[in-house]
């Protein structure tokens, strides 16, 4: 579907980082987007995943098919869910999560994927 959908995501320890947080302050109220503070565009997304396992040695599988819209729309049926869930872009960014002071350990997708592929988390 193009690759320029924004994605959000957030790092497994920056996610517990952040819930052990909001725990601890009782200031904090109201939804909190639990989000990495720099969303990106699915096709970087991707290719940060690509150039982690090139650079830890990981095996990848060596083409990647698009998935063109027609195709989203099938596998949309099959789920019973909506198309637009998937094509349309998410850009969640955390607001309430800086303004009380937290601070994410991994800020860039390039270094949460290289730290999510280690093969010594397995």
């Amino acid at each position: 579907a193009g690759g320029r959908m924004s994605m959000s995501w957030i790092h497994d320890a920056d996610y517990a980082r952040a819930i052990d947080f909001l725990i601890a302050n009782k200031g904090v109220s109201g939804p909190v987007n639990l989000a990495a503070p720099t969303p990106i565009p699915q096709g970087e997304f991707m290719k940060a995943i690509r150039d982690a396992q090139s650079k830890l040695g990981i095996r990848r599988v060596p083409i990647a098919l698009p998935l063109f819209r027609w195709m989203v729309h099938l596998g949309a049926v099959f789920l019973r869910t909506d198309p637009e869930l998937i094509l349309k872009s998410r850009r969640a960014v955390s607001s309430v999560l800086p303004e009380h002071d937290f601070e994410f350990e991994f800020r860039t997708w390039r270094d949460a994927a290289l730290d999510l592929l280690q093969p010594s988390r397995s």
